[in-house]
């Protein structure tokens, strides 16, 4: 499996693993900060059955934490800092446990090591009603789309999903059979037998439900020297909606 990413800057590598229906570009205008301010050399990368990545049948945390473990030895990198978000997180989390000797620090941004329950089937709906549709053009998409989401935030995220084909139509860059069908395995819980001993952080959003007190200890008893970062005024999103605010909570665990 070889992973699309976008790599830029210079120093210690930086790899950021983006969240269910996202992609690189999601994580650009931090990467492009991080990379200019910092030199650190971020790896923006597609997950498997995202982006420009590859797609395939299969679509598992284990399967996703080998992926970064290989892209890690195909671009000789070592000592790594890892940060995952929502889907990402959980990836960010395995890979750490599994492979510890490449992962130098971890950053999980509002996610916790608990299962969670199925709660994309509105999106999911939303995308297939695209993936089914002739469309011509992204206002077209975005109507079609909104029979399904109210909320504009979320479709301009789900929209850049949205490719031409050569003969003018649009698709999804997505490969929404395979998600659709391993809907469970996105919400499946971190091992309860695995943990991570090195510097963690875990970042959630204020206004999120993501990571609630009550996760927190088990987050301590997987992630033994994690510390919890709370950014007020933040959702589910939260890079994106208080991108400010986390970058500086993020510099400075860096």
């Amino acid at each position: 499996m070889k992973l699309n990413s976008i790599i830029i800057g210079e120093g210690q590598p930086l790899l950021i693993l983006h969240g269910f229906l996202g992609m690189s570009d999601n994580w650009k205008t931090i990467g492009n900060k991080l990379a200019e301010e910092k030199k650190i050399q971020v790896h923006l990368i597609d997950q498997r059955n995202h982006g420009k990545s590859p797609h395939t049948d299969a679509h598992s945390y284990e399967l996703m934490a080998e992926d970064v473990s290989m892209y890690c030895e195909q671009h000789a990198l070592s000592n790594v800092i890892l940060l995952g978000h929502s889907m990402g997180g959980k990836t960010a989390m395995l890979a750490a446990a599994n492979y510890p000797e490449l992962v130098k620090k971890l950053v999980v941004v509002d996610i916790a090591p608990k299962y969670y329950e199925p709660h994309h089937q509105q999106i999911l709906a939303g995308l297939t009603a695209l993936e089914e549709a002739n469309l011509q053009s992204r206002q077209e998409a975005d109507k079609k789309l909104s029979e399904f989401i109210s909320e504009k935030p979320v479709r301009l995220f789900l929209l850049k999903n949205l490719k031409r084909k050569s003969e003018g139509a649009y698709c999804l860059k997505v490969n929404l059979e395979t998600l659709k069908k391993n809907i469970e395995e996105i919400g499946r819980a971190f091992p309860q037998d695995k943990a991570f001993k090195n510097p963690s952080l875990f970042i959630k959003g204020g206004e999120s439900n993501y990571i609630k007190e009550e996760d927190e200890e088990k987050i301590k008893s997987q992630f033994p020297a994690a510390e919890i970062k709370e950014i007020k005024g933040a959702g589910h999103w939260v890079h994106a909606e208080k991108m400010n605010d986390f970058y500086k909570v993020l510099v400075d665990f860096l």
